[in-house]
């Protein structure tokens, strides 16, 4: 038999509204749980050996030098902001070793069950942004990652920050070393942070790149040129089989609420960005985030005809 879609995705989230109204997805509940396409939680496919939960809780609001937004919170409240997130659903976690966010994440984490979790970070190679001048290679920075994180393998670590076309050939030691990583199963993937067209034209080219941290919205805030170039690399780097993150999503918090709906829906109809981070200030950011997501979701599925129903 077959079921009108309209009918169906109603029937389905009637499941799911009180647990939506009260702020937070029944996520421990299959039985009452959004369907997988509905749910802005959901796990989904990052390039082509990850899985991630759909949503990243971002840490690096206004990064460098070991602070953020989020760290100036303080520890309490900072850590009180992870926690809700996690109890919100949220198993995708953003950060950088410039952020220094590292262990606040380990703390929060450390109890959690850690197949379950996305642990993404970065580490900074160029001048400035650190305290210290040394930029060692990453298997020796994974040393203190690990201890910081409290966990035994990271799932992905990006170079951070590349703008340079060559950056491939200028950061070979360093991707060198992470392949290495990888190998050892400390690291699951490794892929580049891209803050201009000619790196980004230089990562969908390279092999070695498993997954893409892009700046993407329709209002050029914060990006790294106009769409009309921005997106047919994304799009030539997920086709070649590349996990890409989408970040900048809402300007860096720069956009008021229509023009956060308007990126979202830009961003989501793409069929190129995997996950989604926002650098969370606000539990009520992630609460409306999430709204926001799931009813994108609910659009994208009512405009199918029908579903059929066994």
């Amino acid at each position: 038999m077959r079921l009108e879609r309209r009918e169906f995705l109603e029937a389905a989230v009637a499941g799911t509204a009180g647990a939506l109204m009260a702020g937070r997805w029944a996520v421990a509940q299959p039985a009452t749980a959004a369907p997988a396409d509905m749910d802005p939680t959901a796990v989904v496919p990052l390039g082509k050996a990850l899985k991630v939960c759909r949503i990243s809780c971002g840490t690096g609001m206004r990064g460098g030098g070991r602070q953020t937004n989020q760290t100036r919170m303080g520890k309490e409240k900072f850590e009180a902001l992870l926690n809700y997130a996690y109890d919100h659903g949220i198993r995708h976690f953003d950060m950088a070793d410039m952020y220094g966010t590292h262990p606040y994440v380990g703390r929060v984490l450390k109890s959690k069950p850690r197949e379950n979790l996305t642990l993404v970070t970065k580490i900074w190679t160029r001048r400035g942004g650190l305290p210290e001048p040394e930029r060692p290679l990453a298997d020796v920075l994974l040393k203190r990652f690990l201890k910081e994180l409290q966990t035994d393998y990271i799932d992905v670590v990006q170079i951070h920050c590349m703008t340079d076309s060559d950056w491939t050939r200028s950061e070979r030691r360093q991707m060198d070393a992470l392949e290495k990583l990888k190998e050892q199963g400390l690291i699951r993937a490794h892929g580049v942070s891209i803050h201009s067209i000619p790196a980004m034209e230089a990562a969908v080219e390279e092999p070695w790149v498993d997954v893409i941290h892009a700046r993407v919205n329709p209002f050029g805030r914060s990006t790294d040129g106009p769409m009309e170039k921005v997106v047919p690399l994304l799009k030539k780097a997920h086709a070649a089989g590349k996990g890409i993150i989408g970040m900048k999503l809402i300007g860096e918090g720069a956009f008021d609420l229509p023009q956060r709906k308007q990126a979202l829906e830009f961003v989501m109809g793409l069929g190129c960005i995997d996950a989604l981070t926002v650098g969370f200030e606000k539990a009520e950011e992630i609460d409306e985030f999430k709204a926001n997501v799931h009813e994108r979701l609910l659009a994208r599925a009512r405009r199918s005809e029908t579903v059929p129903v066994s």
